[in-house]
Parts: structure tokens; C-alpha cells; sequence
């Protein structure tokens, strides 16, 4: 087995996978986690804390669904609050498994097989959460929800297609659908990995339906690898698409901080870069806790690193422009807007998400940075809070102070619209934890195609 992990020195490249493993440790390793009789206690600690939030989510939808959205701190002026927040939140961290999973593929970046696993699973949970909040934002979704779809009904009403909104259901259903899909293609082989080396009858019924009848068949490699490459196709366009879509929501009015060009694809790389952060925090204390430091190599933090660098910097030329056109637009009430971000009564919120999504990332330059993985966990936990501090600037300050100065008011959250969002964490969490111990978090069979020993094969049978 590889030595212990060692700093690298210069300008030598980490490997994708730590030397010494073959076909059999890989499975041993990654399958041993799924199989293994006693859970550690360390999981149920953490699944412990995020049900406990999971529970409270429970408790503030119960009270949001009965008393009605007036115990949020919605009001007049700001319609949109803590819901749309935390909705545009969790859609931009669901960026990064689609990115790392079909993007990378058809790019052939090997170093994506050890976090491509989780990713997905990481996009599921974070659309999950994600579309809660404007359903829930209609006040009563069982009576409202339901006109979102363009569904034949005998009172003759359709979406209204024009609106964003509608946009938003169309984008965000057909992303969540084409990742549950692309997920569950690449945990196929897995699970009948997982199927054939059970020891409970039980789990082997289990794993053997969820398998789909795999045999591993050359037919069955072939139609496999079709589908998920087509599968891989269609996500593209979808990592590019869905948060230009939820830019629109804000691009399309007329409201100044939100009437801009550039919210497009300041949207997405802001998505990417918040995705990669919540990567990264998932990333380290999975290797740490799981001892998968061989999989999960250095190479694969300082890429994750670097594409945080690469979209943190876009995201600040976003920041730069926004300013900029306040002032060459010579609109006054642009330039209300931007003055009323750097010195209005949010202004601490604004200076400190430019502190961290601007001046922090700088940190990532340096190699000492990207090595210490203490350093990075702690970073990328900014980057989360820093890229929810962006979405509340854009949101709150811009609507609080509009047009008309007898319309203007503050903001203040209410208790259930924290309760709101951490429960929206527990859920996250719980549902990661789940996920993490009775599935493969890293694809036992794309690791396989990395090993020395299959090269090997490779040359041998060429």
C-alpha cells in the first residue's frame, strides 16, 4: 500500500491514484465501505446532527403550511427573501457534479473518477433542496403548484410561458431528471459489484434489482457506454443553461441591479465555484474519515482548487462590471443601487462577500495554500457563505430601496426563515450521510480503468 501522503515539492504532479493498487483493492476498499457490517460511529454522529436539522425543516414547513409565508420576514418591497436566496443557493451548488461528471468525461480528465461519484449524488441532494423553496413560496403549493405544468385541464388555463418563473420549472425539472439519470447510469456496474459480493441475502435481492440484470457482457459495456456518453451530451448544455435560466428571473426586469447582460454567465461561473467549494467540503473530510487519501489524491484537490481560482476570478470581473456599468450607464438610479450596496445599511454584507469572493480566492495562487488541506476546508467553507452573501446583495439590497422612496423598507429574517435554511441543510446532510454508507461513494469501476494493472491489460491485449 502507498506510503503516507508527503507534501509535494517543485513542480512534480500528484497522481490521479496513489501507487500499489490493483483491481482487487479498489473494489476492496471503495465495496468495503457499502458492505461492512458495523457502521462507524462517527456516521451516526454525523447523520444524528443532520436529522436533527432534517427535524426542524419538518417542524417550519408544518408551521409555514399552516399559518401561511407571513412567518417569514417577507414584506412589501422585498417579495423575494430568504426563499429565493437559499433557491438560487442550492441550484449553484448542484453545478459542479454535472461539470465534474459530464463535462470532464468527454474531455477525458481522468482525475474526475474519484469525485465524480459523489458530485452527482452531492447535484441531487442540492436540487432537492433547491426546489422547496418556490414551491413553498406560493404560500399554498397544493393549490397553486400544479399550474406551473403545461398539463391538459378543463378549466383551459396554461403557464404563463413569458415568465421566468415558468422558465425556472422547466430548466430545474429537466436538470434534476437528466442527473438522476446520468447518476444512477454510472452506479449500474457498481452495484452488481456490490450484488455479487454481499453476503446477505438479502442485500444481494436488493443490489441484484438496482443492477438491472448486469452481467458485464460485452453487449452490456457497449450499450452502457452509449448511454452514458449520450447522457453526458445532453448535461452539457444543461451546466450552461439552467443558471442562465435562473439569471433571467433577474436579467429580464427592469429593476436596477438586476437589468444586466452580464448576469449569464456571471451566474454560472458563480455556480461552478460555489459547486466546487461544497466539493471541497465534502471531499476532505471523506478522505480524512474514510482513510481514502489513495483515491482522493492531491491531485485532485489542487485542480479543484485551480477551477475555483479560474471561476472566482470571473465571478469578481462580474463584481467590477456591475460597478462600472452604474457608472458609465450615467443612470441615476444604477448608480443609487451601487452606492446603496458599498454604503447602505446591507453594505457589511456586500464588502465582506467582495472580501471573500474577490480578495480571498487570491490565496489559491500559492502552493503552500493548495497543499494544506486544514487551510482549504476552511476556505472553501468562506466560499459557501461568501457566494450566499452575493445572492442576498443582489436580492435584498436591490429591492429594499427601489424606485419610489416611500415604498423603501428593511429586511429583517425571522426565525423560521433561518430554521428554513438550515433544515434545508440537515436535509443535505442526512441524505448525503445515507448515501455515503450504503452506496459507493467513488466509482469502483472508472478507478479500476486507472490502476497500473489495466493498463497493463490494455498494452497487452494491443
Amino acid at each position: 500500500m502507498a506510503p503516507p501522503e508527503q507534501p509535494h515539492q517543485g513542480r512534480v504532479t500528484p497522481p490521479v491514484i496513489a501507487p500499489g493498487h490493483t483491481f482487487r483493492s479498489v473494489t476492496d476498499k471503495i465495496g468495503g465501505i457499502v458492505l461492512t457490517k458495523r457502521t462507524p460511529i462517527g456516521w451516526f454522529v454525523g447523520f444524528g446532527i443532520g436529522f436533527i436539522f432534517l427535524l426542524v425543516l419538518n417542524v417550519t414547513i408544518g408551521n409555514l403550511l399552516v399559518t401561511g409565508i407571513g412567518i417569514w420576514g417577507n414584506n412589501v418591497p422585498v417579495g423575494w427573501a430568504f426563499d429565493i436566496i437559499n433557491f438560487v443557493w442550492w441550484i449553484g451548488i448542484g453545478h459542479a457534479g454535472t461539470l465534474i461528471s459530464a463535462i470532464l468525461l468527454l474531455f477525458r480528465q481522468q482525475w474526475r473518477t474519484s469525485i465524480n461519484r459523489f458530485a452527482e449524488a452531492m447535484t441531487l441532494f442540492a436540487v432537492a433542496c433547491a426546489a422547496m423553496f418556490p414551491l413553498l413560496h406560493t404560500g399554498r403549493p397544493w393549490l397553486a403548484a400544479y399550474w406551473l405544468f403545461p398539463y391538459p385541464n378543463t378549466m383551459g388555463l396554461w403557464p404563463q410561458f413569458r415568465s421566468p418563473l415558468i422558465w425556472d420549472v422547466f430548466a430545474v425539472s429537466t436538470y434534476g431528471t437528466v442527473s438522476l439519470l446520468f447518476w444512477f447510469t454510472g452506479l449500474v456496474p457498481d452495484l452488481a459489484t456490490l450484488r455479487d459480493r454481499a453476503q446477505s441475502k438479502g442485500v444481494r435481492r436488493i443490489f441484484g434489482v438496482l443492477s438491472l440484470g448486469w452481467r458485464g457482457s460485452a453487449r452490456h459495456w457497449h450499450r452502457y457506454e452509449m448511454a452514458y456518453l449520450l447522457l453526458a451530451g445532453i448535461s452539457t448544455p444543461l451546466v450552461l443553461s439552467v443558471h442562465s435560466v435562473v439569471s433571467f428571473d433577474f436579467a429580464v426586469s427592469n429593476l436596477p441591479g438586476w437589468h444586466a447582460t452580464v448576469f449569464p454567465p456571471y451566474f454560472v461561473a458563480g455556480a461552478i465555484y460555489s459547486g466546487f467549494a461544497m466539493v471541497m467540503t465534502l471531499a476532505i473530510p471523506l478522505r480524512k474519515f474514510y482513510h481514502l487519501e489513495d483515491f482522493i489524491t492531491m491531485r485532485h484537490i489542487h485542480n479543484m482548487t485551480k477551477v475555483m481560482l479560474v471561476t472566482g476570478m470571473i465571478v469578481a470581473y462580474g463584481y467590477a462590471n456591475e460597478a462600472f456599468f452604474a457608472w458609465y450607464s450615467a443612470n441615476p438610479y444604477e448608480a443609487f443601487m451601487m452606492s446603496n450596496r458599498m454604503t447602505g445599511p446591507y453594505a457589511l454584507f456586500y464588502w465582506t462577500l467582495i472580501a471573500i469572493n474577490a480578495v480571498m480566492i487570491q490565496l489559491f495562487w500559492f502552493r503552500k495554500v493548495r497543499d494544506n488541506i486544514v487551510l482549504l476546508f476552511v476556505l472553501s467553507l468562506l466560499v459557501n457563505v461568501g457566494m450566499w452573501l452575493e445572492r442576498f446583495v443582489i436580492i435584498v439590497t436591490s429591492l429594499h430601496r427601489d424606485f419610489l422612496p416611500s415604498s423603501w423598507d428593511m429586511y429583517a429574517p425571522t426565525r423560521w426563515d433561518f430554521a428554513m435554511f438550515t433544515g434545508t441543510i440537515g436535509l443535505f446532510l442526512s441524505l448525503f450521510f445515507l448515501f455515503i454508507r450504503f452506496l459507493p461513494a467513488l466509482a469502483m469501476f472508472e478507478m479500476r480503468t486507472i490502476v497500473p494493472e489495466a493498463k497493463m491489460e490494455h498494452e497487452h491485449r494491443g
